[in-house]
């Protein structure tokens, strides 16, 4: 299958799992926890398996990396990274606020990315060297060219209660020299909004690679930056991240730099 439809077809599995989160978006959810906080519902787990199972049929030897599920590992040089449900905490409290995230990348390399919003009714798509796309319209980061003016973007890990590293050192910082901050709860549509120019810049702590894999991609494809909190080379499987328009990712790094050379 040539890469464009490798995109086509993520961004179908996308909007097929978005319908059943919108259709039982608001019912009584069965809850179950994996962590003191981290939860996981019913709903998590049909959108997933819808997901799969389609993989399954279509690519019966492709490897497998879902958030919900054991990894499926194969031979073949094709891996499927799923967030079946980004914004699971949201969608348990009726928060509107979460997305489907798929990705598919051939030893290593992305070939295509595709998060679905279905309540906004939102689908952000790229592949390589094609530019990213929301509803089938190309779209850009901002030209914001100041910390000052930007509207930035974090998450907390669920383990922000117990942890030291916990991000709020960053993000007391980051209160004082950016514009504003949001937290809504999910980093695959944090980078779309940033992808399409809604926010300027994005950085988070202890993520996983179905929480970026398909973002990154849309991202970069969009003329967007990313980097680890130190600067270095970012991938999915690194745990930070620091994403911009570009044109802050200094300033935003000079930031990070000044608060990890502050004493606790």
């Amino acid at each position: 299958m040539e890469i464009g439809e490798l995109g086509k077809f993520a961004e179908d599995l996308a909007r097929g799992a978005g319908e059943i989160l919108r259709g039982n978006y608001g019912r009584r959810q069965s809850i179950h926890y994996k962590g003191e906080i981290n939860l996981v519902t019913e709903v998590d787990r049909q959108s997933e398996a819808y997901i799969m199972g389609r993989i399954r049929s279509a690519f019966p030897d492709h490897g497998i990396l879902s958030e919900e599920s054991p990894e499926i590992r194969s031979p073949s040089p094709y891996r499927w990274i799923v967030d079946p449900l980004d914004g699971t905490t949201n969608y348990a409290h009726n928060y509107p606020c979460f997305c489907v995230s798929i990705a598919v990348e051939r030893k290593g390399e992305l070939l295509a990315g595709a998060v679905f919003d279905p309540l906004l009714e939102e689908s952000f798509t790229a592949t390589p060297g094609k530019g990213a796309f929301r509803n089938g319209e190309r779209i850009h980061v901002s030209a914001t060219e100041n910390l000052r003016q930007s509207l930035l973007a974090t998450g907390f890990a669920y383990d922000v209660k117990t942890s030291r590293d916990n991000n709020l050192e960053f993000f007391r910082e980051f209160v004082f020299t950016g514009q504003a901050i949001r937290r809504d709860g999910s980093a695959a549509l944090d980078m779309c909004y940033l992808a399409c120019g809604r926010f300027d810049g994005f950085w988070e702590l202890k993520l996983r690679p179905w929480d970026t894999a398909a973002g990154l991609l849309i991202l970069t494809e969009a003329g967007g930056v990313a980097t680890r909190l130190d600067g270095s080379p970012y991938d999915i499987h690194q745990p930070d991240i620091l994403a911009s328009n570009g044109r802050i990712h200094g300033q935003m790094l000079a930031v990070v730099e000044k608060t990890k050379g502050e004493p606790p």
